[in-house]
């Protein structure tokens, strides 16, 4: 199938840029462009693209409110039926815009200045339904907006409790931002069986990604800041 994709960003180049990588890929049809968040919504409904390529900063509408009006869990069934994944591009100096696009529902992130090769995976990863977590730089970047910004915790840790102990086991890991293949070496277990500990914890927890999971392992204190 073809994934179809749209660019919002504010900078011309930017887009340019990634729609020429992109739409070289027989897999990838770059559907459209928006200069900002208010257009990239009105496109996305529109279009009903796939994938949306999100800019963190933009004027009239920034990435983080166009990427909740995108993935509103409020929105017409219509809509929910063809709600896109939200990948937000950044810079290094990136701020809490990230960490509230990933509560928000966005799959993920990447770095602007990512390898060509890094953008077109990440693309087709988003579109398979993963979430998109650069271990170091996301993992990073959540601990420290977790620490920055400690949610009530009760709830949550109560939550935990729901899980077996190879499923905490298995969330923590995927907090410290092991793929399921690294999981699976950790627990001398068949990366299958990862997938479906996965799969379990996220439908216990009712989080939508991977991404979702990592916030709440930091979130219910199951991991903290400055862990290894």
């Amino acid at each position: 199938m073809t994934i179809r994709v749209i660019i919002v960003d504010d900078q011309a180049m930017v887009r340019a840029g990634f729609a020429a990588l992109l739409a070289a890929q027989s897999d990838i049809d770059v559907v459209g462009e928006a200069a900002d968040g208010r257009q990239g919504v009105e496109l996305g409904r529109r279009e009903r693209p796939d994938v949306v390529l999100m800019d963190v900063r933009m004027p009239e509408m920034d990435g983080l409110a166009a990427a909740r009006e995108l993935l509103d869990p409020g929105a017409p069934e219509e809509d929910v039926a063809h709600r896109p994944k939200v990948l937000m591009l950044t810079t290094f100096d990136v701020d809490d815009y990230v960490y509230d696009a990933l509560r928000a529902g966005a799959s993920g992130f990447l770095l602007k200045d990512a390898p060509p090769a890094d953008l077109i995976s990440a693309v087709r990863v988003v579109a398979a339904g993963d979430a998109l977590l650069a271990p170091r730089v996301t993992r990073r970047l959540i601990a420290d907006f977790a620490q920055a910004r400690p949610a009530p915790r009760r709830h949550r840790s109560r939550r935990l409790k729901g899980l077996t102990p190879r499923e905490t086991e298995v969330l923590e890991l995927i907090a410290r931002g092991l793929s399921n293949q690294e999981i699976a070496g950790h627990l001398v277990l068949a990366e299958q069986t990862v997938k479906t500990h996965i799969g379990r914890v996220l439908a216990k927890l009712d989080l939508r990604d991977r991404a979702q999971a990592v916030i709440f392992a930091y979130e219910s204190g199951l991991v903290t800041p400055g862990d290894h």
